[in-house]
């Protein structure tokens, strides 16, 4: 029997959902313990009964990942960028934010940092300000107001319409911490995405499973433009960085690193830092400074 190509648009433990080349959905199983799939990935499958078998993973472009002491957490694969979503109330952590571009950068994956609750003006200002760093390196951050609660109707409406431009042609993958307003988000951008929730979780078995753990959308007719919706998380472990390419990874550092002294310079203590040259002449934010030094120890003991 000829192996069929498919894309997988839902996880749940072994099980996952396939979309077929011609767009139906088949609930499958990866054959073997060693063959782990993750949303966004491009399968060869062999159909079985009414479910079937994946029995190879096409080559990856990417996948973005976070890890720490005791297990590896997938999100998704072949990824065009990543939207991480942050919100005005409560305080966003910034340590968080920061891991996760990090993650994007080793995999070489565009970041798109968007502010929700833009109407909340005071809080909201605040939040903005917190990002002034992010912005001067050049990271694309966006306002939006997912479910305004002040204003009138439609103010924050072109806020929207900005996102969406940013999404168009793209496999964007949503990350934030619970709380930050994904489902509203992905409610307000595809439309009838709680239905289709709810039938992949009754496909896979709503006695056993009751949620998918992340989930792929299409938000266009012609398959042109698609979101992955993600757990929220409350830790982003990086275990799998190697702390000497950490300062690589953030962008206000890697000017700097040229201008160090030593090759081997962990930008913590040496004479002769380019690093911390730049952040005692406020090239760098303290902020950005201090999660690097919380980081780079971490890094180096989990190694």
């Amino acid at each position: 029997m000829a192996l069929r190509e498919g894309l997988v648009i839902a996880t749940h433990g072994r099980h996952c959902v396939v979309e077929a080349s011609g767009g139906q959905h088949v609930i499958c199983h990866p054959r073997g313990k060693k063959l782990t799939v993750v949303v966004g990935d491009r399968v060869q499958w062999l159909p079985s009964q009414d479910e079937g078998t994946i029995e190879r993973i096409t080559e990856r472009r990417n996948l973005l990942y976070r890890q720490d002491e005791l297990r590896t957490k997938s999100f998704a694969a072949n990824l065009d960028q990543v939207l991480i979503l942050v919100a005005a109330e409560p305080d966003f952590s910034e340590q968080q934010l920061a891991r996760a571009l990090i993650a994007c950068e080793a995999e070489h994956i565009d970041p798109l940092i968007v502010l929700n609750k833009a109407d909340l003006a005071g809080a909201f200002a605040q939040a903005w300000e917190r990002l002034a760093p992010y912005r001067a390196m050049g990271y694309p951050v966006l306002p939006l107001a997912a479910k305004p609660r002040e204003g009138p109707p439609g103010a924050h409406q072109a806020s929207l319409h900005a996102l969406t431009e940013h999404l168009q042609g793209r496999v964007t993958l949503i990350l934030g911490p619970s709380g930050a307003g994904k489902s509203t988000l992905i409610n307000r951008l595809v439309p009838g995405a709680g239905a289709q929730t709810g039938e992949i979780s009754q496909a896979l078995g709503s006695g056993r499973h009751t949620t998918t753990s992340t989930r792929w959308y299409w938000m266009d007719a012609q398959h042109q433009s698609a979101l992955i919706d993600s757990p929220g998380f409350q830790e982003f472990g990086l275990h799998h960085i190697d702390p000497m390419q950490l300062g690589a990874y953030m962008p206000d550092f890697k000017p700097h690193v040229a201008g160090c002294k030593f090759y081997n310079c962990s930008h913590l203590h040496e004479p002769g830092c380019g690093v911390i040259l730049a952040a005692q002449a406020g090239e760098i934010s303290p902020s950005r400074y201090q999660i690097y030094s919380n980081l780079f120890p971490e890094l180096r003991s989990a190694g």
